[in-house]
């Protein structure tokens, strides 16, 4: 979360206090609701290099799976691997519905995780404050919809 690149559309650079009050919202949500982001840790050198997984913090526009990766992980295929292994747990063993990604308009990359998982661009989304006033685009698809494409 120190790195301006990396953090820009998940909320921007942070101080290792804030980033620490974020990540163990990520662990709080295991024990209050049952499901959160995943840990993604590189097989080969067995380094933590991001989190993907189902995120649904109060007011959200959907039941999201989202994706942030530390930038020499950029290209590599986990997060493909990461969020296409989540759909399926969270229609499996969650009974979503459908799943959205909350993309901003300008980042061209996670569009095309999303569309490589088989998403379409439904429009903007409206989000909860504090970030009212951030352009973002949900992307998503239906469990019918992933089901019938082959994936999981």
């Amino acid at each position: 979360m120190a790195d301006a690149e990396g953090s820009r559309f998940i909320g921007g650079p942070q101080l290792r206090s804030q980033a620490w009050r974020g990540f163990m919202s990520i662990a709080g949500a295991w024990s209050m609701v049952g499901y959160s982001m995943f840990s993604v840790i590189e097989k080969s050198s067995g380094r933590w290099v991001g989190r993907i997984g189902p995120w649904v913090p109060a007011d959200w526009p959907g039941t999201e799976v989202g994706w942030g990766l530390i930038r020499p992980a950029w290209g590599q295929g986990y997060a493909i691997e990461a969020a296409a292994a989540t759909i399926d747990w969270v229609f499996d063993h969650l009974g979503w519905d459908e799943v959205i990604h909350c993309i901003a308009p300008e980042n061209t990359a996670s569009q095309r995780v999303a569309m490589r998982l088989g998403s379409v661009n439904r429009g903007r989304c409206p989000m909860p404050a504090p970030h009212e006033d951030m352009v973002i685009e949900a992307w998503g698809q239906t469990r019918d919809e992933w089901r019938a494409r082959g994936a999981g």
